[in-house]
């Protein structure tokens, strides 16, 4: 992976960029600090790129991985005009490997293996090119149905509080929880987010405020572990977060840190809020515990900005998600609608709309 300048504006609802016939990744590595992208000639290099966190948050990995079956479907069938389809499943296979928990990598790889199966003869590029536009094009607008479904539900003003980053960022543009957040916002029903950190990979402070502060909305940062306090001490209405994976119970995989901001938000009396689309409910899924939690490596946690913060021979478990049980679920926001108090009937329900 190498870093390049490119001649577009830089934007959270442009960081995944389809650019003279390359995928093109915003580095969120980087931000704030710098903003460059990283170009993806290959899948194999994309695949890399979402292992890495170059791109990150479901449905911009989905989207990512859409993008890299284009250019495997190029080369396999530059290499063999007759065999690319067989040669190209290991090339979903390798994407399929990138991430585990994220249920949108598995879904843009399950659609793209049917379209395939669709096509004729002659080069495939064009067809897989515009099936991932068109998931890239769906997800933006699927965004801004949730954000105003989202802002439905919220009575202001009032403060919000969010966890990781869950903005055009982490999606096609405008985002999941931002999108409802940036909804109600101009609604004026909004009037202060406070966004958690995110440790160990700090995406509420580099990536969440970073669009926040970008789009003229008032962000406070605050450590994981105030976010309680701030509930104590009164205003805040909501918790609204994404979701990188939503079994068929309702239950949340989200962010590490979500499931404690669920437990801590109850206790307050302030809702909570999961926005997400429906290519997250992953149905084959019946509860939070066949989910598969990602776990990364120790050094994310016992380092901070590449320096050590422990003693040598110090231990970590660092796993990168946790599951938030339904039960602690007020609303689970989705492009088709809103499912209040969330169980399996109402997801399935949902889903078979």
């Amino acid at each position: 992976m190498h870093e390049v300048d490119l001649d577009v504006p830089v934007s959270a609802d442009a960081a995944i960029l389809w650019h003279k016939d390359r995928l093109y990744l915003l580095d969120q590595r980087c931000l704030p600090a710098r903003e460059v992208f990283i170009e993806c000639p290959d899948v194999q290099t994309t695949a890399r790129a979402i292992t890495a966190m170059v791109v990150r948050g479901a449905p911009a990995i989905g989207i990512a991985a859409a993008y890299g079956i284009v250019l495997a479907g190029r080369r396999r069938y530059t290499l063999d005009p007759s065999g690319w389809r067989d040669a190209v499943e290991d090339d979903l296979q390798l994407l399929a490997a990138a991430r585990p928990t994220a249920v949108n990598l598995f879904w843009a790889i399950a659609r793209f293996r049917d379209f395939i199966a669709t096509l004729g003869d002659g080069d495939p590029e064009p067809a897989l090119l515009a099936e991932a536009q068109a998931i890239h094009r769906r997800d933006r607008i699927d965004n801004r149905r949730m954000g105003e479904l989202g802002a439905s539900l919220i009575e202001g003003p009032t403060a919000v509080i969010t966890h990781c980053n869950a903005g055009g960022l982490a999606t096609g543009g405008w985002g999941t929880a931002l999108g409802v957040i940036r909804s109600a916002y101009a609604q004026g029903k909004i009037e202060n987010v406070y966004a958690d950190e995110t440790r160990p990979w700090l995406q509420g402070a580099r990536l969440t405020a970073w669009e926040l502060v970008r789009d003229g909305i008032p962000v406070k940062l605050m450590a994981d572990s105030a976010a309680a306090a701030r509930m104590a001490a009164g205003g805040v209405g909501w918790v609204i977060v994404g979701s990188d994976r939503i079994a068929a119970n309702g239950d949340v995989a989200n962010k590490i840190g979500t499931y404690g901001l669920a437990v801590a938000a109850r206790h307050h009396g302030v809702k909570f809020m999961v926005a997400a689309p429906t290519s997250t409910v992953d149905m084959d899924s019946a509860d939070g515990r066949a989910i598969p939690i990602e776990e990364r490596p120790a050094e994310e946690v016992l380092q901070c900005s590449g320096k050590a913060t422990t003693a040598p021979g110090v231990g970590a478990w660092n796993p990168v998600f946790d599951v938030t049980p339904a039960e602690l679920v007020d609303a689970i926001v989705t492009e088709r609608g809103i499912i209040e108090r969330p169980d399996a009937v109402k997801l399935a329900a949902h889903m078979a709309k």
